[in-house]
């Protein structure tokens, strides 16, 4: 497992490269939600989530060989707009691996970074094309399976916990774990103290399912939530958040879009489903921690178009 000491590391290796997105109190929230919320708004992160941080840690410890072969990486969008952006900034031809359901914007944005983006079917078959170009001498970059990479996810926590108030309860959404991993890390090492829970939608739950297995199991995707839609979880991610993390809880995603649009009205911050998982997710924290608990929201990402979150509140019924 990652120590804090790897986070502060790779704190200081990308500092140059990323943003340190700002930690707010929200009146807005905090009336909504009955408890006093802090947000971590990694929406403003560059490439509008945190996973440049991870993408860069990686891409800044390649050598000159793997750098002139170019990386590659499977992604449900973010992963592969981070790496498509950095790896561009870096003068490091990337290759984006991404299944047909990732969000058309994020194709778009990785092929305008200068990416070469190739979709499959689902993400499974997305993760076996991943392999075969890496038989050809491409450097795969993991969106959550590599320790360089939870400890540049984990600088979100280090920041958090710097710069936010008292906390109680942090809530941190999971895709294939990197996130919420290196988050708790760091917050487990500067605030022994706070719970840490980790929020999946219904249809794509992997990290729910390796807990409930003792291990990491292949799940079947089929949550409108790409950026969460990890076919499993991995074993590093596994142990972290099996060790760390107080409960990880699964909303659906009518849910998730509800939190979206919740977020825009009372926090005014366009995020996507990813991070509105996570208001439905602190109603339930607070139904078992009672009234006195503080919370911080990480806010993963904004890569959703006004467009789909409007597509996915018309099929549900929310407008």
């Amino acid at each position: 497992m990652i120590t804090v000491a790897d986070v502060e590391a790779a704190a200081e290796r990308i500092a140059g490269y990323v943003v340190r997105t700002p930690t707010v109190p929200s009146h807005g929230l905090s009336a909504l939600l009955g408890a006093p919320t802090t947000a971590k708004l990694e929406l403003l992160q560059r490439t509008g989530s945190f996973k440049a941080r991870g993408a860069t840690a990686k891409l800044l410890t390649l050598d000159q060989a793997e750098r002139a072969a170019g990386v590659v990486a499977v992604s449900g969008g973010n992963h592969g707009i981070a790496l498509a952006v950095m790896a561009g900034a870096l003068d490091i031809k990337a290759t984006v691996v991404m299944p047909s359901s990732a969000p058309a914007h994020a194709v778009a944005t990785a092929e305008a970074a200068g990416a070469s983006v190739q979709v499959a079917d689902s993400m499974a078959e997305a993760f076996a094309l991943v392999d075969e170009l890496r038989a050809t001498g491409l450097t795969m970059v993991h969106p959550f399976d590599d320790p360089l990479v939870l400890a540049a996810q984990g600088t979100v926590g280090l920041e958090f916990a710097q710069d936010a108030g008292e906390l109680t309860d942090v809530l941190v959404s999971i895709g294939g774990g990197g996130l919420v991993s290196g988050v708790a890390t760091a917050l487990r090492a500067y605030r022994p103290g706070v719970r840490i829970w980790g929020v999946e939608t219904e249809g794509a739950d992997a990290m729910s399912a390796a807990l409930a297995a003792g291990g990491p199991v292949p799940v079947a995707l089929s949550s409108v939530v790409s950026t969460l839609s990890a076919p499993s979880a991995s074993q590093l991610t596994y142990e972290h958040v099996a060790a760390l993390v107080t409960d990880v809880l699964t909303v659906s995603d009518a849910e998730a879009v509800r939190g979206t649009l919740d977020l825009a009205d009372h926090a005014k911050v366009w995020a996507e489903p990813a991070a509105g998982c996570l208001l439905p997710a602190a109603r339930r924290v607070l139904e078992r921690v009672g009234g006195n608990a503080r919370l911080g929201l990480v806010v993963c990402g904004g890569n959703a178009t006004t467009a789909d979150v409007g597509t996915w509140a018309e099929g549900f019924g929310l407008r």
